[in-house]
């Protein structure tokens, strides 16, 4: 069953089953809706509580993430150096993590992404609690992920996770937008750090 069957009632009485991708990942990123109101731009501080981060206020606008379900299908084979896993509640898809070894000997999450629906519902939490545990079984010392300084919910989840801000790279969406005030974050789990 995708994403798009049935409806969101029930879900929040779930808890997040997560399993490899199966033959319901194409229909199930057909059907979802990855979108994000974005309200503002922070400015990070590094070793400072993303609460405390100045924040500027912007017009409110949708941002569509534009997920591809074929971009890492090579995560589907045995062996890749990756994997993909899937989020139910219940008998509905609602969440995915792509993983997989970065070129630094660190696990990389490639992808994380909710539907709108099960926002809130502990499936992104899931998911990376199963990132991290592919990272472990891989023998990787520790996990990284990119988000930008306009997802202030993931910047949120992951200080909560017990990722820390390890760079900031301010070009590295200029050539989308060169208006944007876009800036890519990147965060770290070193396992050692506890």
């Amino acid at each position: 069953m995708s994403s798009t069957d049935g409806s969101s009632q029930g879900l929040a009485d779930s808890q997040p089953c997560v399993r490899l991708v199966d033959e319901h990942f194409d229909d199930y990123v057909l059907g979802a809706d990855f979108t994000a109101q974005v309200c503002g731009y922070a400015s990070p501080v590094f070793n400072q509580p993303v609460a405390d981060w100045p924040f500027r206020s912007i017009r409110p606008y949708r941002k569509d993430y534009g997920i591809d379900s074929a971009e890492f299908a090579r995560y589907r084979e045995t062996g890749a150096g990756g994997a993909i896993f899937m989020a139910w509640l219940g008998e509905r898809a609602v969440g995915h993590v792509v993983v997989s070894r970065h070129w630094n000997n660190l696990a990389y999450v490639d992808e994380l992404a909710v539907d709108v629906s099960a926002r809130g519902l502990g499936v992104a939490r899931a998911l990376l609690d199963v990132a991290q545990f592919w990272a472990v079984k891989q023998g990787l010392p520790g996990i990284m992920l990119e988000t930008q300084n306009n997802n202030l919910p993931a910047c949120r989840l992951y200080e909560r996770c017990g990722f820390r801000l390890g760079g900031i790279d301010y070009l590295r969406y200029q050539a989308i937008d060169a208006a944007s005030h876009e800036t890519a974050l990147f965060w770290y789990r070193l396992f050692a750090d506890g």
